[in-house]
């Protein structure tokens, strides 16, 4: 048995939208990012629960109950957006993420659409081509001259 496997993934509840951004910030600091850099994407990393009550928000939650890492989806149609996956840094290297990409595509398959549209940050571009996600180009980010790689991902 894995790490990951002592974990169940749960939908997350709109009361869970501080824990999930504070993992987001953890997560994404440590990548190595600057403070005011994360000060510049605080919006973004910034789950707010309205998101959580009309989208599919699911999160890999420990034994004690506490989250370890979550997805967040949008959009509908053939193709789905994955607007966050994070897992809090503690918990990075135990399958959770590999685990959480799976359930997203699942989710996906699930909802009728065939894709899993992923603008991804630049250090987790060889975790989701690790997972069968192919490149589709790049998108600009702040700050200025800041590319994120596009990916997609069947949902098969």
């Amino acid at each position: 048995m894995t790490a990951a496997d002592t974990v169940s993934i749960r939908r997350a509840r709109q009361y869970h939208a501080g824990t999930l951004s504070a993992i987001c910030r953890r997560s994404k600091a440590h990548w190595g990012y600057p403070e005011h850099y994360l000060e510049l994407w605080a919006d973004s990393l910034t789950v707010e629960p309205s998101f959580i009550a009309d989208n599919p928000v699911y999160a890999a939650v420990g034994g004690d109950g506490r989250p370890l890492g979550f997805y967040g989806l949008s959009g509908s149609g053939p193709t789905l957006e994955l607007d966050y996956l994070f897992v809090d840094p503690p918990a990075i290297g135990r399958g959770i993420g590999g685990r959480l990409l799976r359930h997203a595509a699942w989710v996906c398959r699930r909802s009728g659409a065939r894709r899993l549209w992923i603008v991804a940050d630049p250090n987790a571009e060889s975790f989701y081509r690790h997972m069968g996600a192919r490149r589709r180009g790049e998108e600009n980010s702040v700050p200025r001259g800041r590319k994120l790689p596009v990916l997609a991902l069947a949902c098969r």
